[in-house]
């Protein structure tokens, strides 16, 4: 009896990752092209705003970045957003949103941070912000864009602007008062 327990015990062991398999599968239907026009659209929405926030504090804030490594860093991440620009735009052709033009935004968000191009403090918040944003976006939106060919496309800009919240996140703990204790990646 005990050999014949025994002999069940591994009979069922070995079934359950079949029956747990078939628990938690999820049948994917083929992905709606207008939705992923729409995601694409929306990525490319946020690169135009990411692109022009940095680009007006590279060319028309002079003094709010820091000379040297900081200057270097922000105008690295806004060459990176146009490469996103023109990648999206590029990707969805004739079905492209409208470019987007700097004064499509209001960057002060209502005047509740009128100081974002005079104060570095405030810029560095609202570009936490922004790229925090764009990694939740991307993340988001993957699911949508699963089994299509943009997908890859998707996930590497995804892991570019991750590598952008890290280093604003850096540049935010040394720079903004009271966030020192600030990681470099995102609590979600």
């Amino acid at each position: 009896m005990k050999d014949f327990f025994n002999m069940g015990k591994k009979v069922s062991l070995a079934a359950l990752p079949l029956a747990l398999g078939s628990m938690f599968q999820k049948a994917y239907g083929q992905t709606n092209p207008a939705n992923v026009n729409e995601v694409l659209n929306f990525a490319l929405s946020l690169e135009y705003l990411e692109y022009h926030f940095y680009n007006h504090a590279v060319v028309a804030a002079p003094g709010l970045i820091p000379a040297g490594a900081a200057l270097g860093a922000i105008t690295t991440i806004r060459n990176h957003e146009q490469a996103h620009v023109n990648l999206l735009a590029g990707a969805l052709g004739s079905n492209a949103r409208t470019p987007l033009a700097y004064t499509d935004f209001d960057f002060t968000a209502g005047g509740g941070f009128a100081d974002v191009y005079t104060n570095y403090q405030t810029f560095l918040k609202v570009a936490l912000a922004f790229e925090d944003t764009g990694v939740r976006a991307y993340k988001g939106q993957a699911p949508i864009l699963k089994g299509m060919p943009v997908l890859t496309t998707a996930l590497q800009i995804h892991a570019v602007e991750a590598r952008h919240a890290s280093h604003i996140r850096q540049m935010v703990a040394a720079n903004v008062t009271g966030a020192s204790g600030l990681k470099p990646w995102i609590a979600y």
